[in-house]
């Protein structure tokens, strides 16, 4: 139970430091986050808090409905990262909408499944790569980490099932 707790707990510490990261480069390199990046923070945030929850609450029972609520949740962040990439890299940008409205005024003002249907389709902003890391702009790198957040989800559940 040592190893799903430690496992887990390093997931949340994971998603906590991507969180930090992602404020860090609004706060000093001024990176306003698109709609699609919020998203992406949220599927982070609700892995990480889901993960931390798995690490305080490691009931046996359990152990079989954690690694699915994580997967679901990656594989939702993973879905946004991923429609993020394809905007950014394979959508010519003359053909996406222009920037609309925030996405405060959004939610405030249209019913929460057509904001995530219109944030989907992608916006002018998305399309803008104005921060990278060995070539990879911050989409891939979420695309990437939340892949990882799946696998390492799956390999503490064996991993603690062979212990």
């Amino acid at each position: 139970m040592l190893r799903w707790r430690l496992g887990h707990l390093a997931l949340s510490l994971f998603c906590a430091s991507t969180i930090a990261f992602a404020i860090y480069l609004e706060r000093t390199q001024f990176l306003s986050p698109c709609p699609l990046c919020i998203f992406q923070r949220v599927a982070f945030i609700t892995f990480g808090l889901l993960a931390f929850c798995s690490a305080a609450i490691p009931l046996p029972k359990m152990s079989r409905f954690w690694p699915i609520v994580l997967t679901i949740v990656g594989l939702a962040g993973a879905g946004v990262a991923a429609r993020h990439v394809a905007i950014q890299y394979f959508i010519d940008p003359s053909k996406l909408p222009s920037c609309g409205p925030g996405l405060n005024y959004l939610m405030e003002t249209q019913p929460w499944l057509q904001v995530f249907k219109g944030v989907l389709t992608g916006h002018g902003e998305c399309g803008v790569i104005d921060w990278s890391l060995f070539g990879m702009s911050l989409p891939v790198l979420a695309l990437l980490g939340f892949s990882g957040l799946i696998a390492a989800t799956w390999g503490i559940r064996f991993w603690q099932a062979k212990a």
